[in-house]
């Protein structure tokens, strides 16, 4: 499940995206979730994860220049597309990381040519982030955001750092190769995110939600090991 934010003023731009958007995704059979905000203040009072933000700019109140940057400062990792009816604006987006801007009236064409590289784009995150499926519904979650990785009874415990915890059905084996090298399985049961480790002592890693992870006696030499080389590449 991709989760869509659009933000603009404009109610007739607003649908109008909203109804391209859905049928781009309905065409490559991804499900969304898309919500719809008239003004910035609203948009940031929004609690759910967005993937993916469509931002007017100019905006009556808090424009879409100051709403991205106060979405990034707290934190906001997702794809941003700005819409807006002068190009030169879209110069300061580089200060938000915006991935693309759409001009009004905007063409279907160019709409068409920005979906196309951002959906690549959100295919080839693996190396970055998880797709996560339980059933039809498809999630993206970023693997820093991952503290650590728990099996129990063949289904998958992702314990994230904002205290939610995701599960889904999955070999723990197929999560160790898609997370790479920053995660290390120091327990049959167990995946932990090197990032989020705090400390290790008397085979128990202690990360930095509180958890302690137990560390098997086969596994800890090399878990020793693997935290030195670790630390040596930060």
């Amino acid at each position: 499940m991709i989760r869509i934010a659009i933000c603009d003023d404009e109610k007739t731009m607003s649908d109008n995206i909203k109804s391209m958007v859905t049928h781009f995704f309905r065409s490559k059979n991804t499900d969304t979730v898309i919500v719809q905000f008239s003004c910035g203040e609203d948009l940031l009072n929004h609690d759910t994860p967005i993937d993916i933000l469509f931002l007017d700019i100019q905006m009556k109140t808090l424009n879409g220049m100051e709403t991205a940057k106060k979405l990034r400062a707290r934190g906001f990792k997702g794809f941003l597309i700005f819409i807006t009816i002068l190009k030169e604006l879209v110069f300061e987006s580089f200060d938000v990381q915006a991935y693309d801007y759409l001009v009004k009236p905007i063409k279907e064409s160019h709409f068409q040519k920005t979906m196309e590289r951002l959906f690549a784009s959100m295919q080839t995150a693996n190396e970055t982030s998880l797709l996560v499926q339980k059933g039809y519904e498809r999630t993206i979650i970023p693997s820093d955001e991952i503290v650590f990785c728990e099996i129990i009874d063949r289904k998958v415990y992702l314990h994230l750092t904002s205290s939610e915890v995701v599960d889904y059905y999955e070999r723990i084996e197929h999560l160790e190769t898609k997370l790479g090298s920053s995660f290390f399985r120091c327990h049959r049961s167990f995946l932990i995110n090197l990032r989020h480790l705090k400390s290790y002592k008397n085979s128990t890693a202690y990360m930095e939600n509180g958890r302690q992870i137990p560390v098997s006696r086969l596994r800890s030499k090399e878990f020793s090991n693997v935290i030195l080389r670790y630390m040596e590449t930060m």
